[in-house]
């Protein structure tokens, strides 16, 4: 039986294709540096999906899909719709390792930070392929981390919250930056 496919999925691929054969690495990835919640994690993991990220890097305390029992996360799940299933992710207990790892491979590093030497996050010009550090949702970055990033990004609070929740954060950044 033959399923009608759509023509997007066809001019995907052809762009993909083209970009492989030019030697272009359009890869994206998300580092989520101790992320505490698991709605937090969810989300991402849902908004990932739709940015076509390639693969999400879960490190320190940040919740796993399968959790310690090898069970999968019904919560997580929930809120993910099943994009915990489409989207490759990896544990990693130290975020420094996974950035020094990826800046090998030639990665640009974006932190999304509040700090000091952080730009405009509509400033940001990525240069592919990209990863996207998203930090603990009070905490923010660890500084250590922050250094290894090549760009920090942030975004302007206009009111009277110095923030907004992570994986808000992450869905305006994801659609300024990676698309």
């Amino acid at each position: 039986m033959l399923r009608k496919i759509s023509p997007l999925i066809f001019v995907y691929f052809d762009v993909y294709f083209i970009n492989m054969k030019k030697g272009l690495n359009r890869q994206k990835v998300v580092i989520l540096d101790n992320i505490r919640s698991v709605y937090n994690v969810g989300s991402i993991f849902r908004t990932s999906d739709a940015l076509s990220i390639d693969k999400i890097f879960l490190c320190g305390c940040t919740p796993t899909p399968i959790d310690r029992f090898g069970r999968a996360r019904k919560d997580l799940a929930k809120v993910a719709l099943g994009a915990e299933k489409d989207i490759a992710s990896e544990y990693c207990s130290d975020t420094k390792e996974v950035i020094k790892k990826l800046k090998k491979e030639g990665f640009q590093i974006i932190a999304i930070e509040q700090d000091k030497k952080s730009i405009d996050f509509k400033k940001v010009k990525p240069k592919y392929p990209t990863a996207i550090v998203m930090g603990n949702e009070v905490g923010g970055i660890d500084k250590k981390t922050l250094a290894l990033c090549d760009v920090s990004a942030e975004i302007p609070m206009m009111g009277n919250k110095e923030s907004l929740n992570v994986s808000v954060s992450f869905g305006i950044i994801g659609y300024q930056i990676l698309n």
